[in-house]
């Protein structure tokens, strides 16, 4: 487990930052997995870069979609209550780690938490495979976007191109092939640093097309009223939430802390404030332009609304760039929720005893992680309809870990009186996430079922 007790016994000083951090300077205290991968070498702004990669993508194309399922006023509403709790969640998880290791034991991972705080079956049984099916489904679907991203680049200049998805997929994987051997997470803050600027470059791209087919003179009819049954609003509205709950996930806050050099204390929120500042730029803009252009007529994601019926409704050299921003950051975000995986091959199979560039150590790190991206790419190009699937898994997976856990481990934690607004308010925010994940998985299901006759192996999407 990636925790570490300071042993009054120990012949060597200790500082006070190692103090807090919960580290010795024996590497046989930490296993290879959190010796090599999760370095604590970073500053409050690389936790800031890492952050934001890991919150803001491409996904946040889905929100004007998410409106048209809810309407402007909850629709809006909505995505501000999920920047608050998520905010308030992170947070949350922060002064919870921050606590530990002030206390001599720094917690490294989300499942190291779970096994601190809640027992040793919670870390391994639940919240280590929860955290790595979303992490390792993040890297398939990006591998997927990043596939259809390319194929749609090709066909802005080959409409009728004959090369199918599956070998832009491979095309795309190759680099993450690459810079999957980065050595550690902190290793990742440049290639992250690029990404907070790619996701503000595509978001401007895409707020500013929107306006400009919302004041054009072929703008689309815009209706903001809620299209079909009953029935049909109600799961298209708990559909929306989910989406938007999902889009403000990250699930690796744990990682990403412990990537901070000690002392730790203060540098998560600095950090969170940064991409909350990303954040409030990005998802709002896109959310509100997306809607406001083409109302209950929004697409599962804002770009399919660009291309039109018959032609595209923004010019070509347009629609490449902001192609060309979004491919360039699901690199990145590949690569980001590559490191859960990276962290678990580094403890079975790297030796933290040895130095990390040795022999013995890279060659189980190439082989693995390399395998890793290999597998990811197999299933992206077998899987064209994952997206479905990790709606589901958003539902079970996310909510629970940025929406749930935080609010528990606080309350375990620090037991605030039963009394106080803290306690009451972080219970009911846990109860009613534990209803969207009911509600959102059912949401999710249905839709499989209704695009179930759609599926096909390798299909060409």
């Amino acid at each position: 487990m990636g925790t570490v007790q300071v042993s009054s016994s120990m012949a060597m000083d200790i500082s006070t930052a190692d103090k807090e951090r919960g580290l010795v300077d024996s590497p046989e205290e930490l296993d290879a997995g959190a010796l090599f991968v999760l370095q604590s070498r970073g500053s409050w702004v690389h936790c800031g870069y890492h952050l934001t990669t890991s919150i803001v993508g491409p996904v946040i194309f889905s929100l004007p979609f998410a409106l048209a399922l809810l309407g402007w006023v909850p629709g809006v509403v909505c995505v501000a209550m999920a920047a608050l709790v998520t905010f308030y969640a992170y947070n949350l998880l922060s002064a919870v780690l921050e606590h530990h290791a002030q206390q001599g034991k720094r917690l490294l991972r989300f499942r190291d938490m779970a096994t601190h705080i809640l027992g040793p079956g919670w870390g391994m049984f639940f919240v280590g495979p929860l955290q790595f099916s979303i992490c390792y489904g993040a890297v398939i679907g990006c591998t997927l976007l990043g596939g259809q991203s390319l194929k749609f680049i090709y066909l802005l200049y080959q409409p009728k191109g004959r090369m199918q998805l599956y070998q832009f997929i491979i095309i795309f994987s190759a680099v993450p092939l690459i810079l999957a051997q980065t050595p550690s997470f902190h290793s990742l803050r440049h290639i992250n640093l690029v990404s907070l600027l790619l996701c503000l470059a595509y978001s401007i791209c895409v707020t500013a097309g929107s306006i400009y087919i919302g004041k054009s003179k072929d703008a689309p009819f815009r209706d903001y009223s809620m299209n079909g049954s009953q029935l049909n609003k109600v799961f298209g509205a708990f559909n929306g939430i989910s989406i938007i709950a999902t889009t403000f996930a990250s699930g690796i806050i744990p990682e990403i802390q412990a990537t901070i050099a000690a002392p730790v204390k203060g540098k998560m929120l600095k950090g969170l404030c940064m991409c909350y500042g990303v954040i409030i730029c990005t998802f709002f803009s896109v959310a509100i332009s997306g809607y406001w252009a083409f109302g209950n007529q929004s697409k599962g994601t804002i770009l399919s609304n660009f291309m039109g019926d018959e032609k595209p409704l923004l010019p070509t050299w347009f629609l490449l760039m902001t192609n060309i921003f979004t491919l360039l950051q699901l690199i990145a975000i590949t690569l980001i929720y590559l490191q859960p995986t990276n962290e678990l091959f580094e403890k079975w199979f790297a030796n933290p005893k040895m130095d990390q560039f040795s022999t013995r150590n890279i060659l189980p790190r190439l082989i693995f992680r390399s395998l890793s991206v290999i597998t990811a790419t197999t299933l992206a190009t077998m899987l064209p309809f994952f997206g479905d699937i990790m709606a589901l898994f958003g539902a079970f997976g996310c909510i629970p870990l940025d929406f749930i856990l935080p609010m528990i481990f606080y309350n375990v934690t620090f037991k605030p009186s039963k009394q106080s607004l803290v306690f009451w308010g972080n219970t009911l925010i846990a109860l009613v996430s534990s209803g969207l994940v009911a509600v959102g998985a059912v949401a999710s299901v249905r839709q499989i079922i209704l695009d179930a006759n759609t599926y096909s192996l390798f299909a060409n999407v």
